[in-house]
């Protein structure tokens, strides 16, 4: 009987991911964001989403993820994000609580270095509901950010055209809100909403255009594992963003064997497939050994750059280490909070 539940929690989650799937995709658009952004979404989750600090098993949590793409195109595109996550507050009698966060990112682009450099800092609530099988997390974040380029490597056909500056900061401010549900022992799920750039910054660096403003960025996205027995764990994930009529769609799944699962010993290992709608596809492994869990992701470019690629997109690696806490031997899903 457990088992049923289990494939009819499985079920209605999936058909939920499937809504969302489809309704995201009925309103894609065709041109692709290059704005920051990862293969691998969970390695760096409050990128993605303010809200998601504080949904960790433990009292801490830091990564690092560095991605490299299209080196053999031109000068290739290089994002790097680190993130820090502390536990501020956590009350397993009232089931709420306070967290705490710190993510800084920079990307470089093309012969003229174009890029963005920008650091964010973030304070979440989160509360559960009920018996504690959901958890609401809201968050507000605020930090700077500066668009930059090397104006001596231009060639300018255009004698009248001028630069007012080629280092513009700017304030951003963010929130989003999440929502975590454990459906069973084995079945657990996380969707988030979340707005980037909601004051829309002016990063124009032209002394003759108006129309400079950093657009907001909206994202949605959703996680779920199925624990299909002791060892085994299947984990599909969707991720959605747009910004002024730009948008990226990513969704995959990785299939995860739980080699030892008492976290005074901990080692699973992970891999999946991720697709890039009308841009790529992608390969991911990693290993969670203790409190640290390395990743590596290749992408295949499928854009209209193939040719010119050789279908060669971009590589991801990345590094997270948990501060965890020291309970006993899990015999189901641990809640990602209390």
């Amino acid at each position: 009987m457990r088992v049923n539940r289990d494939i009819q929690g499985f079920t209605k989650l999936m058909l939920c991911i499937g809504v969302i799937f489809t309704f995201q995709l009925s309103s894609f658009n065709s041109a692709q964001a290059q704005d920051q952004h990862f293969s691998m979404l969970d390695l760096d989750p409050l990128l993605f989403n303010p809200a998601y600090s504080g949904f960790f098993d433990g009292k801490g949590r830091f990564g690092v993820v560095y991605r490299n793409q299209w080196a053999s195109v031109s000068t290739p595109f290089q994002t790097v994000s680190a993130s820090a996550e502390i536990a501020i507050a956590r009350s397993t009698r009232n089931m709420n609580g306070f967290s705490g966060g710190l993510w800084v990112t920079a990307d470089r682009a093309g012969s003229l270095g174009y890029g963005t450099t920008a650091a964010s800092a973030i304070a979440s609530y989160f509360q559960g509901l009920g018996d504690g099988t959901n958890i609401v997390s809201v968050a507000v974040e605020a930090g700077v950010g500066q668009v930059g380029f090397d104006a001596e490597r231009l060639d300018m056909s255009d004698g009248t055209e001028t630069f007012a500056r080629t280092r513009i900061p700017y304030p951003a401010l963010g929130a989003g809100v999440a929502w975590f549900c454990q459906l069973s022992d084995a079945v657990y799920t996380k969707v988030g909403v979340a707005v980037r750039n909601i004051n829309e910054p002016d990063v124009s660096a032209s002394a003759i255009s108006t129309d400079g403003r950093l657009s907001r960025r909206f994202n949605i996205y959703g996680r779920a594992e199925w624990r299909m027995t002791s060892q085994w764990g299947l984990l599909p994930v969707v991720g959605y963003q747009r910004q002024r009529g730009f948008s990226e769609l990513v969704y995959g799944c990785d299939a995860r064997l739980y080699l030892r699962d008492d976290p005074s010993n901990y080692l699973a290992l992970s891999a999946g497939l991720m697709g890039r709608h009308g841009d790529a596809a992608s390969v991911d492994i990693a290993v969670m050994w203790h409190e640290w869990t390395f990743a590596f992701s290749y992408d295949a470019n499928l854009s209209r750059l193939a040719s010119a690629s050789h279908t060669l997109g971009a590589f991801e690696i990345g590094v997270v280490y948990m501060l965890a806490n020291r309970t006993p031997k899990r015999t189901s899903l641990p809640c990602p909070i209390f």
